[in-house]
């Protein structure tokens, strides 16, 4: 893989970044959005479906956003890859790049709003979310 671009993709004013890293199957990456859509959490991120992100790696996300100026820093992302377009629950896959750079969670879409909207706002830390996962590192919600 070459070097990814600096700095990151920057989302939407209080939505987050959902960056595509799979590219094997565009029909995949379309449902995806739509199971987002169905759930209304379109509204929360900010697509980029670029092939220079094509297979990258956590640390070479967290380097380039340490490499970034402080104004172009993120907080953290969510990255569609191969399991997030393959698995029936589509479950993104959130990373840190702020706080604990590279520490993860997964987040199936139905509850995408509500951590995109708390992480957006400071509602909540990323390691808030992270230590309420399930025994697969998927944040299910609060119930």
């Amino acid at each position: 893989m070459t070097a990814i671009p600096t700095p990151l993709p920057a989302p939407g004013d209080l939505t987050s970044l959902v960056l595509r890293a799979d590219f094997s199957d565009d029909a995949a990456w379309d449902e995806l959005r739509a199971v987002m859509r169905s759930e209304g959490a379109h509204r929360s991120a900010t697509y980029v479906s670029d092939p220079a992100y094509a297979g990258v790696t956590i640390q070479a996300l967290v380097e380039a956003d340490a490499a970034a100026n402080e104004d172009d820093k993120l907080a953290y992302l969510f990255l569609a890859d191969q399991v997030a377009l393959t698995d029936d629950e589509h479950p993104l896959l959130a990373i840190d790049l702020a706080e604990e750079p590279g520490r993860t969670f997964r987040v199936r879409p139905a509850s995408f709003t509500d951590v995109s909207a708390s992480l957006a706002v400071g509602n909540m830390d990323f390691a808030d979310f992270a230590d309420a996962t399930d025994d697969s590192g998927t944040y299910h919600g609060t119930a």
